[in-house]
């Protein structure tokens, strides 16, 4: 059975950060992700992780100045500094809140001139982080993003994050599935879930096109949770949506699997 976890990012959002912790507890959940935790202390975040009993299954490096149009450092030419910085502090929070998965937000990339520079700067830095982080049996993942949510980001299509997982080949790099936005770009999910199973470490979900609940849209999840199960996939499934409304009234579907 999936085991899943709700996005505080964009779930529970009618309340502050450090109140969707309980919320999310308090809806039947036993795990949670977000994109970044570092607007709460480290250890103020273990504490709220404990008292939930809450597990976190995934966070992200920093973004960086969004708005300046960034999305990451670690493909970015000439921030190899903050990129080292990203994948500290990302290492400080993992290794104290107990968080076994982490995704490398890569680049935005400047000029699509610039495209093959930014592989290979992510490339080096990939394996900086690797080190770093399978020292404490940390995962780390990139998530191929549509460009209809961000554009130029350094990938789009499954396919190129597959090609750089293998390019990378470190054992504790992985590619992160969501399978909205594979929708959105690659479609046949089915054969994406199948072939690839041993690739991804992390997956996220949302209805296509529009990003809401599971049980809207274009993808029929139920045959999508089960084809998860069937192929052995045990790690997380995030719930990393916008709610149509109150978070708690659309987990229907997602209620007997709590």
């Amino acid at each position: 059975m999936p085991r899943f976890a709700a996005n505080l990012t964009m779930m529970f959002t009618d309340v502050p950060f450090v109140e969707r912790f309980e919320r999310a507890s308090r809806a039947g959940f036993k795990a949670v992700e977000f994109l970044w935790p570092y607007e709460i202390e480290k250890n103020e975040l273990k504490s709220i992780l404990k008292d939930t009993k809450l597990e976190v299954a995934l966070f992200n490096t920093r973004a960086g100045d969004t708005s300046k149009g960034r999305w990451g450092h670690a493909g970015l030419v000439g921030f190899e500094k903050e990129a080292k910085e990203d994948f500290e502090l990302a290492l400080d929070y993992a290794t104290t809140i107990g968080c076994k998965t982490v995704h490398v937000m890569s680049c935005v990339v400047p000029h699509p001139s610039e495209k093959e520079i930014c592989k290979k700067t992510f490339i080096n830095n990939m394996h900086i982080a690797s080190d770093m982080f399978l020292k404490h049996n940390i995962n780390l993942t990139m998530e191929a993003l549509c460009p209809d949510i961000k554009p130029n980001y350094l990938y789009h299509s499954q396919y190129e994050t597959l090609a750089l997982m293998k390019e990378i080949n470190r054992p504790n790099v992985f590619i992160q599935l969501d399978t909205f936005h594979a929708q959105m770009v690659d479609g046949n999910l089915s054969y994406l879930i199948k072939n690839f199973k041993d690739c991804y470490a992390h997956v996220q979900v949302a209805s296509a096109p529009m990003r809401h609940e599971v049980d809207e849209g274009e993808i029929n999840y139920e045959y999508i949770f089960k084809l998860f199960d069937d192929v052995g996939y045990k790690g997380f499934i995030g719930l990393e949506y916008n709610p149509r409304g109150n978070t708690e009234d659309g987990l229907l579907m997602i209620k007997p699997y709590l």
